[in-house]
């Protein structure tokens, strides 16, 4: 399934410490927030460059927050677009705090959906909005890294700014 994200209003560029990012708004709030070469990026989008649009001007000084103060809570508004399915685990994911970490098998359930640890899974993997919706945070069941759409190194990088444990 491909991610379509509708009625973007406004696009725009972040310098982070991990690599660039590509963040997409509409109207209700930031529908997308990707690296750059991450799986499922969603290529060229359909929506004017305009670092000043509010959604996209408050992620910016929250995530440039987040890079002095990992336990910063984000307050951008979110226009997550999926499934129902997908925009549970999306929320699931919200509950896990900096510096703490869960395993796909409790996201599915928080998710409604404890037998579906793999489609949590996959969920997780299309996570529109990185680092502020934390699929970073999401291990295996031992505990070990597991993948992690913007690539491990990013992910490690990101829990160990949080101060999360993992092996």
């Amino acid at each position: 399934m491909t991610l379509r994200i509708q009625s973007l209003v406004a696009q725009a560029r972040f310098d982070s410490p991990l690599g660039p990012l590509t963040a997409a708004a509409t109207e209700k709030g930031l529908a997308g927030l990707w690296f750059d070469g991450q799986a499922h990026h969603p290529g060229l989008l359909d929506a004017p460059a305009n670092p000043r649009h509010p959604v996209l001007a408050k992620a910016r000084r929250e995530l440039a927050a987040y890079w002095k103060n990992a336990d910063l809570k984000f307050e951008v508004a979110l226009d997550l677009q999926g499934t129902d399915f997908q925009r549970k685990v999306w929320r699931a994911l919200l509950k896990i705090r900096p510096g703490s970490t869960s395993t796909y098998a409790v996201v599915a359930a928080r998710a409604g959906s404890p037998a579906a640890v793999r489609a949590a899974g996959a969920a997780i993997g299309r996570n529109p909005v990185s680092i502020i919706v934390p699929c970073h945070r999401v291990l295996g069941r031992d505990g070990s890294l597991t993948g992690y759409a913007g690539g491990l190194g990013r992910k490690q990088a990101l829990l160990q700014r949080e101060g999360a444990f993992f092996r």
